[in-house]
């Protein structure tokens, strides 16, 4: 069993989150994905909504697929480092190989983050490149780690939460249909996030 753990911010999710997820199950990368929104003291993100409403949009955006989940280990645990979530959910998860899904421009400095060559030590990585990234110096970075590091060819989407919010702050709520779940734009709506 592989199981993948997604960590972000999800500040909203977007449907390039849920694409993501969807291409690595069905190219056979994964059998199961968890998405692991980071918790509100995350010290690189003062824009973060509450930790209740990017779980609950996950939620929405994940419902239709059984073989997504969310959970909300890093807001109960007040877990900051990547590092103490992988090795949560080996110990929850003992019979699976647990992966890290991160995109490649992340993967080019996790030897900066906490225990960043703890978790190339000991974690399989699904790197998701996207064509502004340089995978061939990255991969070259950590040739001692490559047999943990798969790269996954997804097709990317122009996409980001910054974008979205910024859409929400205008009033645009009908191009929202072309980013996220039509779930997650009523949540918003109703709550009244974003403004």
């Amino acid at each position: 069993m592989k199981i993948g753990i997604f960590g972000g911010s999800f500040n909203p999710p977007h449907n390039m989150h849920e694409n993501i997820g969807k291409e690595l199950l069905k190219r056979k990368y994964l059998d199961s994905i968890i998405y692991v929104p980071t918790g509100i003291k995350y010290e690189y993100k003062d824009n973060l909504l509450p930790n209740k409403h990017r779980f609950n949009m996950l939620k929405l955006m994940t419902a239709k697929e059984k073989k997504f989940s969310v959970s909300d280990h890093e807001f109960k645990k007040n877990v900051i480092y990547t590092y103490e979530t992988l090795d949560y959910f080996k110990k929850v998860y003992k019979e699976a190989e647990i992966y890290f899904i991160c995109g490649a421009d992340n993967l080019s400095y996790i030897d900066e983050w906490e225990r960043g060559t703890y978790i190339l030590t000991n974690y399989k990585i699904i790197a998701i490149a996207r064509n502004t990234d340089d995978l061939d110096s990255i991969l070259e970075k950590y040739s001692d780690y490559r047999e943990n590091i798969e790269v996954a060819k997804i097709p990317p989407i122009d996409l980001s939460s910054t974008k979205i919010r910024d859409l929400i702050k205008e009033g645009d709520y009908a191009s929202l249909n072309n980013y996220l779940d039509k779930d997650v734009i009523n949540y918003i709506i109703k709550e009244d996030l974003y403004k």
